[in-house]
């Protein structure tokens, strides 16, 4: 897949096999990526979008080829060094999992601690920096329950940046929002991916494709292809749609001036 010279390269797979278990979910991936891109995973339900995202944080074994992450050779990483491979990685899930019984303070104070933390005054600045970046230092102490759902992924994303990843990974964050709250979450991963982070996003939401401009990884039988022209994004919405009925009432958009 294409390289990029005039970024640093912080994900590099070749010829490297992903398996569920005994299940072998994904077959011969190359695949490169770079700092600040913003790179959609597009496939059905069962496709491996999530095992590869999985992999990049040692949660699923890959096998065959070589595979390098953020300067880690997974193949030969020890146990005791994935904490510190983690630490490098923001995941934003679709659900939240988020501690119902804590404020959002108490969330984010949980992570930080969990990560190596000590210092008290250090850890409040940085749950104050992050709640700015996402829009939400107005909720530091309110509870979960009391948030929409996208002030709480906004928090979910929130607890990503506290460790200043270089890479966030975001599996279907937009999956239980409505299509505008679904929208300023996609701008605030955006903007995150401007500044310099990597945004790996898998979705759905074909609507994504043209109002927020990325690289396309497609996903089907058992392969992972990298897609380019606008073309070829027509093809795949086409057949996306025929072959999984949970995005049948997604519109797909597709902006023909590009």
């Amino acid at each position: 897949m294409r390289k990029n010279m005039d970024k640093i390269l912080l994900i590099k797979y070749k010829n490297v096999d992903v398996y569920q278990q005994d299940y072998h979910v994904l077959k011969n991936v190359n695949l490169e990526v770079h700092s600040g891109e913003f790179v959609y995973l597009l496939g059905k339900v069962g496709s491996g979008k999530s095992s590869l995202l999985k992999s990049f944080y040692c949660d699923v074994l890959i096998h065959n080829g070589s595979a390098g992450v953020l300067g880690y050779d997974l193949h030969a990483v020890k146990l005791k060094e994935i904490p510190f491979l983690r630490r490098k990685i923001g995941i934003v899930f679709q659900d939240f999992q988020l501690l119902t019984d804590r404020s959002v303070r108490a969330n984010l104070l949980f992570v930080l601690q969990a990560t190596g933390w000590e210092d008290q005054q250090l850890m409040q600045e940085q749950i104050e920096n992050v709640l700015l970046q996402v829009g939400m230092s107005h909720a530091v102490d309110k509870m979960p329950h009391q948030l929409s759902g996208g002030e709480q992924q906004r928090i979910v994303i929130a607890r990503a940046l506290l460790n200043s990843p270089e890479i966030i990974l975001a599996d279907e964050p937009t999956g239980h929002l409505d299509p505008e709250t679904g929208r300023e979450l996609i701008d605030l991963l955006y903007s995150i991916s401007k500044a310099g982070t990597t945004v790996l996003m898998a979705t759905h939401n074909l609507n994504w494709l043209s109002t927020h401009p990325g690289r396309i990884l497609r996903f089907e039988d058992n392969s992972v292809k990298e897609i380019n022209s606008i073309a070829d994004v027509e093809t795949v919405s086409v057949k996306l749609i025929a072959d999984d009925d949970s995005i049948m009432e997604e519109a797909v958009v597709v902006d023909d001036e590009k």
